[in-house]
Order: structure tokens, then sequence, then C-alpha cells
């Protein structure tokens, strides 16, 4: 969890005055700061299957430390990027050491666990994931303010991320090769080592329909944080919102990760899960019907509260669904399966918003996640209880 907050800690303490230090610094255009920011998504996502493998077929604590040394290491590049096209290489090239290290870290995690705690404490591990998001911005935009200087902003999370990676190396992981050799899936896996690409090696096609359904999820969100701001200002009225609205979201996190905490331990995953696909609807449907204040905050709530929900349940799911040696590319299915929803979410909200205004594209995102709970009331959740029993046979 201390290795998780740091590294996300250091990621987020950049994110949100970025777009201001290439416009400052490099006399950046809007279009020209859109490519370059959005190279690290690309590079992350195109990571995250590679390293689901490498976790699983590699010892995961060198993999760990590896992953970690080099987003550590690009951390310097920003220091020293003088020019555009260096700082957008080096901006570019880290999104991949940060893909695979959350796939890392993550599944060491889930190894350290205690099987008989491991669906409550992937709950717990998350929140320093949310913890990290609701204080790093605060932090950022405060030091900014106080001394004008990015430089310091980048020597700062350059020293966490280095901290992050100290408190990793002091992880211990049991030997698991009894648990591999033993496994129903040992055989499989020889085999299909003929061919590097098999999909099975990246995908965890077992639970295809619950990273369907996290897709859809992630769509939803992808409109939300990239179009909250201009549409809170232009049919809201609230000009200076996105902090209090997404400060709110990562309390409704915390909260409900928490209270979660004692469903997960009693190992009620599609119960906690439901809960939380019905409130993030509920949370877009208040959104969207109510385009004033109280619907505006009231949503961030909710929304934090249903998500809280969701991504323990659904990781632990999907853990649930993999034998011991798929465990990394079980993480990494449902890392990428988020993010390209975020993804299409984000091209697709723009062409709607072009034509149709934001009104239409957040009334298209309670319709998509109202699409999602449906489809895991309905569908998902039974698909899951199959497959598990499947499994264990």
């Amino acid at each position: 969890m201390a290795a998780n907050f740091s590294l996300f800690f250091a990621f987020y303490l950049l994110t949100p005055l970025l777009p201001l230090y290439l416009s400052e610094v490099f006399n950046a255009g809007k279009d020209t700061i859109g490519i370059v920011l959005s190279g690290y998504t690309l590079t992350a996502l195109l990571a995250r299957p590679l390293s689901g493998f490498l976790v699983d077929s590699f010892p995961r604590k060198r993999v760990l430390m590896i992953c970690f040394a080099l987003f550590f290491v690009f951390f310097a590049g920003y220091i020293a990027a003088s020019t555009l096209l260096l700082f957008t290489l080096v901006r570019t090239l880290h999104g991949a050491p940060f893909g695979a290290l959350t796939v890392a870290n993550s599944t060491v995690a889930i190894d350290v666990l205690p099987s008989s705690r491991r669906n409550e404490g992937i709950g717990y591990y998350g929140l320093s994931n949310n913890l990290a998001m609701a204080t790093a911005p605060s932090v950022a935009i405060y030091i900014y303010r106080m001394t004008n200087d990015f430089q310091l902003l980048f020597w700062l999370a350059f020293i966490i991320a280095g901290l992050g990676m100290l408190v990793d190396s002091g992880v211990r992981i049991k030997s698991d090769h009894k648990e591999s050799k033993s496994s129903p899936s040992s055989s499989k896996k020889e085999n299909s080592s003929v061919s590097f690409f098999s999909l099975d090696r990246f995908f965890l096609i077992r639970a295809w329909l619950l990273a369907l359904n996290m897709a859809l999820f992630g769509f939803c969100y992808g409109v939300l944080s990239n179009y909250l701001a201009i549409y809170g200002k232009e049919v809201m009225n609230i000009t200076s919102g996105t902090g209090t609205y997404f400060l709110l979201l990562a309390g409704g996190l915390v909260f409900s990760r928490l209270q979660g905490a004692s469903a997960l331990r009693k190992g009620r995953l599609t119960h906690n899960a439901a809960e939380g696909v019905i409130i993030s609807a509920a949370a877009y449907l208040l959104f969207v019907v109510c385009p004033n204040q109280w619907g505006f905050y009231g949503s961030a709530i909710l929304l934090g509260l249903g998500n809280g929900h969701i991504w323990p349940a659904f990781q632990n799911m999907m853990i649930k669904l993999a034998h011991h040696n798929e465990r990394g590319t079980a993480n990494s299915t449902i890392l990428v399966s988020w993010d390209v929803g975020i993804g299409i979410g984000v091209l697709a909200g723009g062409v709607i918003v072009e034509h149709l205004g934001y009104t239409a594209a957040f009334w298209a995102v309670a319709f998509v996640q109202c699409v999602g709970t449906l489809l895991f009331l309905i569908r998902s959740r039974s698909f899951y209880q199959k497959q598990y029993v499947l499994l264990q046979d």
C-alpha cells in the first residue's frame, strides 16, 4: 500500500500542472498539449498486457523492481528535458513502466496477502490509489502557487517515486513453485509456451464478460473526467467546482472501500459489485437529471461510493477466475478493459459534444452505465459464478 501510494502520488503530483508547464515553458498550443499528454496513456495501455505476461512468466519480485526502477528514473528525464521534443519523448516512454508497474505491484500485493484475507486486502490496497488521487493534486497546486517552480515538483515526484521503490525492495514473496507445478493449468501453459502470441497469455479469456462490463464503466468515467469542467461551467454555471467534485469523489471511494470490507471478507463479491453498479447508475442519472449544484456534487459522492464497491469486487472476481500463474494476466485484463473504455469514452464524448452538445453526451453516459448495470445483474453475475465453478472442477 505504501509503495502504491508513492507511485500514484508521484503520478498525480504532476498530472494537473503538466498542461500549464507545456504552455508556459514551451509555448505549446492546446492541440500540441493534447498530443504530448496522450502518449503516456497510449504506452501505458500497450504495456499492460505484456506486463501481465512477464509477471506470470518470470520472478514477480524481480519484474516489480525493474518496473519500479524504470518508473523512478524517468522522472529525472522531466528535469533534464530542455526541448518540447525531448519532453514529449520522455513523457511518452514513461507511460510504459507506469502501466507495467501498476500490474506488477498489484499482483505482488495479491501474492503477499493470506488467501483468507485476500478479498478484503485488495479492497484496502485500493485505498492507496484513492488517497493519492485525493491529496496529490491539491499538494501540487499549493506548492506551485507558493513557489512558481515546476522543477521543484519534478524533484519531489522523483524523490517520492524513489521512496516507493525502496519500500517495495523490502517485500518478501514466498516461493510458489510447488503451487505453480500443481496448478491444473500448468500443462496448458507449457503447451501454450510454444506460441508466444497466444491470446491467453495477455488476456484472461475466462473473464471476457467481466472485462466488457468494466470497459462500459470506463467509458462513462472517461467522458466524465474529460468534459466535467466545461459542462459544469457552460451548463451549470459552476466555474471552480472541478477540484471539489473530485475531492468528494475520492472521499466516497475511501468510505465505500472501508464500508465494503466486511462484505469482501465474507466473500460476497457479486453482492458488493451489484451495490456498486446500482449506486453508480444513480450517480450518473442524478448528474443529468438535476443540472444544479445539488446534482453536481451529490453525483460525485455517489460515484465515489459506487466505484469504491465496483473496483475491489471486480478485481477479486478476475483473480478468482485465474490460476496462480495467471494473476498478472488477470490484473492487466481489468486495467486494460478500464483504459480501453476510458479511451473510447473520450473519443465518443468528443464526437457527441461536437454534434449534439454536452447534455447529450452525459445522457449517453447515463444510458451506457445503465446498460452496464443491467448487463452485470442479468448476465455477468451468473457468468462469473458459472466460470468459477468450472475452474474449481
